[in-house]
């Protein structure tokens, strides 16, 4: 999966022809060729036919030995979403197994959703259900992001941040669980190049400046080991470690350390043939070297829930600093770099996953069924998701000697209903390590734990929802009480939504007809409107929630009058105050749409210039303020009702000048500044002010505000200035 190589197809088909044969290899090739129809005429951000991104997907794919169906999926994953082409086609033209991959991954696009949290959510939502009916569908999805990261310098900042972000919160930790390091460096490290370009760069240098130094020392130990090994006729493929960038930055950023401070910089991984050969290696290093205390793990007899196996122990090596040290098997390695795609690689004609014991170690995955079901909403779904998903582990052991995995902070009853419901609504208490504990006790790794339950008991108390960690524990203990008190929930929930209805000054009989009821509760995606008065009774929903969907027609309409209101004002009090309108409003170079006479400023916070997309903010007494559309301070929730249309002048006056802050960030090194200033000079561009400042790691910050005329302007300056050696990034500054 090298970064650089963009693969044609032709290469990614002669991959495949390594372990495909027959139709397997033409059912691949087929896929390729309809896609490349599909995506005739389309291009990418970069100006490249789009087809290579499908390409490079299925590249990646192949490269992880996945079945036809996947490969062919992995070609077609964007043709639903991007073209006309139907899953219907698809299934016709190849198989109903490649339509439902196709469309596990395809984003719902076609429907208008009220913020894009909710569209990225309700996205997630469909994935993750799709992946847990199939797992080969995030294997796709990791591909499409990978190459999407790889290609993401041709996307605008605000959208590189975004993605990275995304891709941090989501996808990384769905590789990590997978078991697919290979895939997972490569996602963390290319996100915190766009999100934290100072500190990636800064740690990038620090790393090329000790490299020769530590490859030195670890040829040395390497030679030392080499000889030990064979001495007792062990063969071990021996080599040094390498150290992603990301797994730094966490270290140092979480742990205060400093870079030289960072133990498994200096890291040996050795391959060998059998386990007892694992072992065999490690007490040879134990006895070359000084183990350090409590730096020993054996995954190799307690795997990760991933799958991984591996011997870690950190050791002191011939200089003094300390060595981490990985020793494991060739198949234990295979599983350490693909996780679960290895599993599932195409071999001899089937594909190994299907049907095999290692599905049973995901059984977290099935889960996802539950959380779908359970969840009133997209945003709900993903931060029980996360929560559950991605938050740190704790492994706890049952009395026989099975290992259980909770998020950390987890109590007794996410270990009681993990293992059963029924179990859960009996527990009366707790044994941990042969002690009786409280239920609210949080367990940790190594703990064995005995839930004593009783079949006189009456079921969970309202107090387990506040002691429960788990999503999948509070939902338990939720369907119990829903069950229990489904009546005095209804009646519950239907006064509640009435209280906060006449709240917001709407009359019931106008809001509470079956028309708005029935597009309310399928909206939540409940059967009837009487299960919805129930989850607001036991909580599942908030009043609130139900009462703004039912009146959101009634508040649109009272929000526009509100903002009517408030513009007449506005225009009446200019009139009234104001004798030199007209004559500011045309300097300004900006119109409100519709309204003549209006005092027009620029807002100094974000500076707008012509050709950047703005609106106006009606503000009390001074007119209307213009702000960028994208600054953060017209976006909040109270100024919404005040914003109105506005837009350049088509006649600004020629050489007129905009205030323009950037801020330009690079490595600090002598004549840098000369030359920043030197760039902005030769284009013509006047400074008004320049400041600037270096930290201890020689990471340069510049600070200018320029005099600028249009948007274009703007943009040449800023390229220009990107082409400096040694700059990392130019940004606008707001405040």
């Amino acid at each position: 999966m090298a970064n650089e190589q963009v693969l044609t197809a032709e290469q990614v088909i002669d991959n495949a022809a390594k372990y495909l044969v027959g139709e397997d290899l033409l059912f691949v090739e087929k896929a390729y060729q309809f896609a490349k129809e599909a995506h005739q005429h389309q291009y990418r951000k970069s100006g490249e036919p789009y087809i290579i991104h499908p390409i490079q997907v299925a590249g990646i794919l192949v490269d992880l030995d996945m079945d036809p169906s996947t490969v062919a999926a992995g070609f077609l994953h964007d043709v639903v979403e991007d073209t006309e082409v139907t899953l219907e086609e698809i299934e016709k033209a190849f198989t109903a197994e490649v339509a439902m991959l196709v469309d596990g991954v395809t984003k719902l696009g076609k429907i208008k959703y009220k913020s894009k949290e909710e569209q990225q959510a309700e996205n997630h939502r469909k994935m993750f259900v799709a992946m847990a009916q199939d797992i080969r569908v995030i294997l796709i999805k990791l591909a499409d992001r990978l190459h999407n990261m790889r290609t993401l310098k041709h996307l605008p900042q605000e959208k590189q941040r975004r993605i990275s972000n995304e891709t941090l919160e989501i996808f990384a930790p769905l590789a990590h669980r997978l078991g697919i390091s290979k895939i997972k460096w490569e996602l963390e490290d290319t996100s915190l190049r766009y999100l934290n370009p100072q500190q990636y760069y800064r740690i990038v240098n620090l790393m090329k400046k000790k490299r020769a130094e530590r490859e030195e020392y670890l040829e040395e130990v390497i030679g030392e080991v080499r000889a030990q090994v064979e001495d007792v006729k062990i063969k071990a493929e021996i080599s040094g470690r390498p150290k992603h960038i990301y797994s730094i930055y966490r270290k140092m950023a979480l742990q205060n350390k400093q870079f030289n401070e960072i133990y498994d910089l200096l890291a040996v991984r050795i391959i060998v043939n059998s386990i007892k050969d694992c072992y065999a290696v490690l007490g040879i290093i134990h006895t070359c070297y000084k183990p350090m205390p409590g730096r020993f793990k054996d995954y190799i007899a307690m795997p990760k829930p991933n799958m991984y196996q591996s011997l870690h122990t950190t050791v002191i090596g011939p200089k003094g600093d300390p060595l981490e040290v990985q020793i494991r098997t060739s198949e234990m390695h295979n599983i350490a770099e693909y996780g679960i795609a290895a599993h599932w690689a195409y071999k001899e004609g089937k594909a190994v996953g299907e049907g095999s014991s290692f599905e049973e170690k995901l059984t977290w995955f099935r889960e996802i069924l539950e959380f779908q079901n359970e969840s009133t909403n997209a945003e709900e779904f993903m931060e029980s998701l996360k929560l559950d998903l991605f938050a740190d582990m704790v492994y706890i052991f049952t009395p026989k000697g099975d290992v259980i995995e909770l998020p950390s902070g987890s109590v007794p009853i996410d270990f009681s209903y993990r293992i059963h419901s029924e179990i859960g609504n009996k527990t009366i208490g707790a044994k941990v390590n042969g002690k009786m504990v409280t239920l609210d006790y949080q367990l940790k790794t190594g703990d064995i734990i005995e839930i004593l339950t009783s079949k006189h008991s009456y079921g969970p108390s309202q107090d387990w929802l506040k002691l429960a960690k788990t999503t999948q524990a509070k939902n338990k203990i939720r369907q119990f009480f829903k069950k229990q008190q489904r009546e005095e929930n209804i009646e519950k929930g239907r006064e509640l939504v009435e209280k906060e209805i006449r709240q917001m000054e709407f009359d019931l009989k106008e809001v509470l007809t079956a028309e708005n009821l029935k597009r309310v509760t399928e909206k939540f995606n409940f059967s009837n409107e009487e299960d919805m008065y129930a989850a607001v009774g036991y909580n599942g929903i908030t009043a609130l929630q139900v009462a703004n969907r039912l009146t959101d027609k009634w508040r649109k309409q009272r929000d526009l009058e509100q903002q009517e209101a408030a513009l007449k004002e506005t225009v009446e009090e200019v009139n009234r105050t104001n004798k030199v309108q007209k004559k500011k409003r045309r300097d300004s170079g900006v119109r409100v749409k519709g309204v003549d006479n209006l005092l027009v400023r620029i807002s100094k916070c974000c500076n707008p210039v012509p050709g950047d997309e703005i609106v106006g903010f009606i503000t009390k007494g001074r007119g209307v303020s213009v702000h960028r559309d994208d600054c953060p301070n017209v976006h909040v929730e109270e100024a919404q009702e005040r914003l109105i249309p506005v837009e350049w002048e088509s006649d600004i006056k020629e050489g007129r000048e905009f205030n323009v802050e950037i801020e330009i960030s690079g490595y600090d090194r002598a004549g840098l500044l000369n030359e920043v200033l030197q760039t902005v000079n030769d284009s013509k561009t006047n400074i008004s002010a320049v400041s600037g400042k270096s930290d201890r790691n020689k990471m340069a910050s510049i600070h200018m505000s320029l005099a600028i005329t249009n948007i274009s302007h703007l943009h040449k300056v800023v390229e220009k200035i990107k082409h400096i050696p040694d700059i990392y990034s130019v940004r606008r500054i707001m405040h």
